[in-house]
């Protein structure tokens, strides 16, 4: 009984939140040199990323992965 109340629960929990979230995908990432190198690939424009990483040390690098929005057709 409490396994069907539990996967009642779970079901009604997924369906009433809607769709997941979606990642973002954006065409410039941040190389940080803080000992790590961690990247941060969350820029829309090459200056948002560069004034990102001023002053902390790191470059700029355009995403390999980006894929730009497809335009739809106008009906």
């Amino acid at each position: 009984m409490r396994f069907a109340l539990l996967i009642s629960i779970s079901l009604v929990g997924m369906f009433a939140l809607g769709p997941g979230a979606k990642a973002q995908d954006y065409p410039w990432c941040a190389v940080y040199d803080m000992g790590d190198w961690s990247s941060n690939c969350g820029f829309v424009t090459e200056a948002q990323c560069w004034a990102t990483v001023h002053g902390i040390g790191g470059y700029c690098t355009p995403n390999n992965t980006y894929r730009p929005p497809r335009n739809r057709a106008a009906r």
